[in-house]
């Protein structure tokens, strides 16, 4: 196996990290240094060589290959199992709908949503409940900071370079949610987006950071629809008015009301599509009464169609919170879905 990055010699660990530091190959945090034998274990668990072009980023035309991914995914603190999950999440953000030039260029500040399913949450032991969108698991920091590594590395998304957000939000470090099929009787996301139940697969979304709503005082899903879409029809207020996908992430306490009243994701999209939605002229009452104009009774929906919500079930099991997690820039950016083990050319949802 021939790798053919440049190489670098460090007299101990620590020299190492200020290597890398001073290149501006980190996100901050010490990584773990990329020998050639760490980087050739990665490619050989996916069984991919290493000039394999794991996409092409569609407006700068910029190559991805295996080689440079498995690199930046050792730094992250990925183990080579971890690999095929990396090479899927790059899959999904390289697809044009995804705009991930856009997304990452972008002054609004949004970070790369990751969003597993399948067999292989078990098989890398991704925890789906307790602090799901904190520091869950190994495989889900790592996976997430890969993609933040190599977006850096070999994209230039760094702040102040591509990267010219204004503010940002947490998630840039590490986002990567795995949802849990187990104790849910609802279909996974990957299922509805890909119609597979045993795929493995992973959704990616430019995402804003996770907004968290709570209702403990109601079974009625009527009503818990209504809480999550008052937090939506905020989002559409305070930050963009324009429809796209949203992420709802639903734990234990709240699903349960649902499953009992045999509401399944499809009845809850519909719910929160007939009810997320704000006129124009609701702008004037948070300081954006300039922008009204003649327009006052437009009516704006938070998603152009139900299944434009992506409802995933995960969290601790007590307690009546949920997250909702909005868009970078409504339609603009679309999520995608790809299955691990596709190829460059497969298509994704």
């Amino acid at each position: 196996m021939e790798i053919v990055s440049a190489r670098l010699n460090a007299s101990d660990v620590y020299a190492a990290q200020e290597v890398y530091h001073a290149n501006g190959w980190t996100d901050g945090l010490p990584v773990i240094p990329p020998t050639k034998a760490l980087v050739e274990d990665c490619l050989s668990w996916a069984m991919l060589s290493p000039e394999h072009i794991v996409g092409i980023e569609p407006v700068r035309e910029r190559a991805i290959t295996a080689e440079k991914l498995a690199i930046n995914s050792v730094m992250a603190g990925c183990l080579p199992m971890h690999f095929p999950l990396v090479v899927t999440a790059m899959t999904a953000m390289l697809h044009k709908d995804f705009l991930l030039h856009g997304a990452t260029a972008s002054t609004g500040g949004s970070a790369v949503l990751l969003i597993v399913n399948g067999p292989i949450r078990r098989e890398l032991g991704m925890t789906t409940q307790f602090n799901v969108l904190g520091n869950s698991d190994r495989a889900s920091a790592t996976v997430g900071r890969s993609i933040r590594l190599a977006l850096m590395n070999l994209l230039n998304v760094r702040p102040g370079e591509i990267d010219r957000s204004t503010l940002g939000h947490p998630g840039k470090f590490s986002y990567c949610v795995a949802e849990d099929e187990e104790n849910s009787c609802w279909d996974s996301l990957a299922y509805e987006r890909l119609g597979d139940p045993n795929v493995s697969a992973v959704t990616a979304m430019a995402a804003m950071a996770p907004r968290q709503v709570m209702n403990e005082w109601t079974t009625d899903p009527r009503e818990i629809c209504e809480t999550f879409s008052a937090e939506i029809r905020s989002n559409q207020l305070n930050y963009s008015i324009w429809p796209g996908n949203y992420v709802l992430i639903i734990p234990p306490q709240l699903r349960a009301h649902f499953e009992k009243a045999k509401w399944t994701k499809a009845d809850i999209k519909e719910c929160v599509f007939e009810r997320a939605r704000v006129l124009r002229g609701e702008w004037a009452n948070v300081g954006k009464g300039s922008v009204v104009k003649d327009r006052a009774n437009r009516e704006y929906p938070a998603l152009n169609e139900p299944d434009d919500l992506m409802i995933v079930a995960a969290g601790g099991p007590a307690g009546g919170f949920a997250a909702i997690i909005p868009p970078w820039l409504g339609s603009k950016s679309r999520a995608s879905t790809a299955a691990v083990g596709a190829c460059v050319d497969c298509e994704v949802s």
